[in-house]
């Protein structure tokens, strides 16, 4: 089956990588509904499972998909939490109950349509509930599967998806990761590759001063150099991460070092051509420049900006196609959706009725029109002797969830790209990488894909008072950490483990995206309050502990309390936010950046000169 998966008989002219970013933040013991649990059953129902079933399919056919399938650490822990496991079962039987409701009712008015898409709802529901019971709940372990058989790789996350920008020490960024590889390792088996940087989220190394002050009005740190992203991940042997198209346009191609060693010296043309971002492909990979050590340098894929908008614009994309199911009108009180889209803007009243039979067949010939957006971005490259490679990165939820036929999409574009000789196939970043060379060397601003491209999404008037509660507590994180009294006794490491699950729930990303989106702001301003409420806590409890040796029972218990409600990374190693916490124990071999991309390759020539 690998081998059917991985070999081609033909070299393509070009790539298409998908990369599927599957992420929540934690909800376990924190919320229901609207908000809370519901958010993982409906992207379990919706998304996982469909991308399980569809890939299940293509393997049965022998046919590639190769997408870089991101499942972030924190969801890893959700999906194999027992909470979630034992009330996923009780959400679909839900579904299922509501939906032969709703095919009563509308048989009961005459809406003979309708109760066929109850009945429609009742089989999607059921499938769900009979493929969770035949995995015996493990959703995790069947992607590992895919993952081993080679028809996805399946990368990692920050562990809680922490915006590595705005992260206020070296020490929580090198967390982050290191906790993430840790985790990853435990639920898939193998160290990951590659790695979807949070928000897609890239700082250089250099000089940083801090935005805002501790909330209790004590002076603000100073500032001082920190790494770059590329240099944490380089040390925990992370090959390859995503940055949005603007930061490569923006970019400046660097003489890679071995070029210069060699003797190379960029010519007047190439000078000129560096400083005009416009010319820069953005359909191959670059090592990302930087003070860090280039023998194992990490590359970056940039976004391809014109089929992205396809799938992400609900207005002009392909989901706002009025055949498609509607997201937003939906029955109570079971929730389910009879509507499909209908047209742009049309009002809530006016939606029409939903035929899947239609919607599945319209699936066909969008899928058609990206695998030709795909060509004519790549056309002009088929002719070089490194095959471009198109890296188009979305939110997995969008496809289920979101765009409910957004999975029959995905596969549809497989098997038109298997069935007909278009000269493209697909790839998944890993395997592109052990096949051609990177292009050359780029430096890159600091950036991101949120609105506006910068780090405006996450630190605004709206939420840069959770950064006066998140740098304190990343500093003495890091000084309890340092001092390495955590080792001393079982007590005081099980208190420094759940600092540190603390400090990592309130780094996460999602909080200030949903403050600033509006989507879901109360809750999300409620949950930082509460992981920072927790924190505290348990660093009172840590300062008692340090004073007099042992915990009151009230202190005992509620520590016990806050550690079954957050009962995340059993492994987590405090060690990882001493100061100057590194891991530089490389399982991969140096990179051989110089011929890969000058020398005596068969690819060096194009590698160097199609940079510009």
């Amino acid at each position: 089956m690998t081998q059917i998966l991985k070999n081609s008989a033909k070299q393509p002219k070009g790539y298409l990588t998908f990369t599927l970013h599957a992420h929540l933040p934690y909800v376990v013991n924190h919320g229901t509904w609207p908000h809370g649990m519901e958010w993982l059953h409906e992207a379990a129902a919706e998304t996982y499972l469909p991308l399980l079933r569809m890939l299940a399919r293509l393997e049965r056919d022998g046919i590639r998909f190769q997408c870089n399938l991101n499942l972030s650490p924190i969801l890893l822990e959700q999906l194999s939490h027992p909470v979630f496991i034992a009330e996923f079962p009780k959400y679909l039987t839900r579904k299922i109950v509501a939906a032969r409701e709703d095919e009563a009712f509308f048989m009961q008015s005459g809406e003979h349509h309708f109760a066929e898409t109850a009945r429609f709802w009742h089989r999607f529901f059921q499938e769900a509930l009979d493929d969770f019971r035949v995995m015996d709940g493990n959703i995790v372990a069947r992607f590992r599967h895919f993952n081993e058989v080679g028809l996805i790789d399946v990368i990692t996350c920050g562990a809680t998806h922490g915006y590595m920008p705005l992260l206020g020490t070296d020490e929580s960024v090198r967390a982050q990761i290191r906790t993430a590889v840790k985790t990853h390792i435990r639920h898939m088996g193998r160290h990951p590759r590659g790695i979807w940087a949070p928000e897609c989220g890239y700082r250089p190394a250099g000089f940083w001063n801090y935005p805002v002050g501790p909330a209790d009005g004590s002076p603000t740190p100073s500032g001082f150099d920190r790494i770059g992203v590329e240099q944490a991940l380089s040390e925990s042997d992370i090959e390859f991460f995503f940055v949005d198209t603007h930061l490569v346009e923006e970019g400046h191609r660097v003489p890679s070092p071995y070029e210069l060693l060699w003797g190379a010296v960029p010519t007047d043309e190439q000078t000129v051509a560096m400083t005009h971002a416009g010319h820069r492909s953005l359909y191959q990979p670059y090592y990302v420049d930087g003070p860090y050590d280039k023998r194992y340098a990490t590359t970056i894929f940039p976004r391809d900006p014109r089929t992205g908008i396809q799938v992400w614009s609900g207005d002009s994309g392909y989901p706002g196609d009025g055949v498609y199911l509607d997201f937003h009108k939906k029955r109570w009180p079971g929730g389910h959706r009879y509507w499909r889209v209908t047209g742009p803007r049309v009002d809530l009243g006016d939606k029409q009725p939903y035929y899947p039979k239609e919607a599945a067949e319209r699936v066909k010939s969008h899928a058609s029109h990206f695998v030709h957006l795909v060509y004519e971005a790549l056309k002009s490259g088929f002719d070089d002797s490194i095959p471009p490679i198109l890296c188009a990165p979305f939110d997995a939820e969008l496809f289920g969830h979101w765009w409910f036929e957004g999975t029959l999409w995905l596969e549809a574009i497989a098997r038109i790209l298997h069935d007909y000789d278009t000269g493209l196939q697909m790839i998944s970043c890993a395997e592109y990488l052990d096949r051609y060379p990177r292009a050359g060397f780029i430096a890159m601003p600091e950036g991101s894909w949120g609105a506006g491209g910068h780090n405006e999404v996450w630190m605004n008037p709206d939420t840069s008072w959770t950064y006066t509660h998140i740098y304190p507590a990343e500093l003495f994180t890091r000084e309890v950490a340092t001092g390495g009294a955590w080792r001393e006794s079982e007590t005081s490491g099980r208190i420094a483990r759940q600092l540190c699950r603390e400090l990592l729930l309130l780094e996460s990303s999602d909080w200030q995206f949903l403050v600033t989106t509006g989507a879901a702001r109360d809750y999300a301003e409620a949950r930082f309050i509460t992981h920072n409420d927790q924190f505290n806590e348990v660093k009172a409890i840590w300062q008692s502990f340090a004073a007099n040796g042992q915990l009151t029972a009230a202190e005992d218990a509620r520590l016990a309390e806050i550690e079954r409600r957050d009962s995340v990374f059993p492994d987590i190693d405090p060690g990882l936010w001493a100061e100057g916490a590194k891991e530089e124990k490389h399982t991969r071999q140096p990179e051989k950046a110089g011929p890969r991309i000058i020398g005596d390759s068969p690819h060096s020539a194009a590698g160097a000169s199609n940079v510009a």
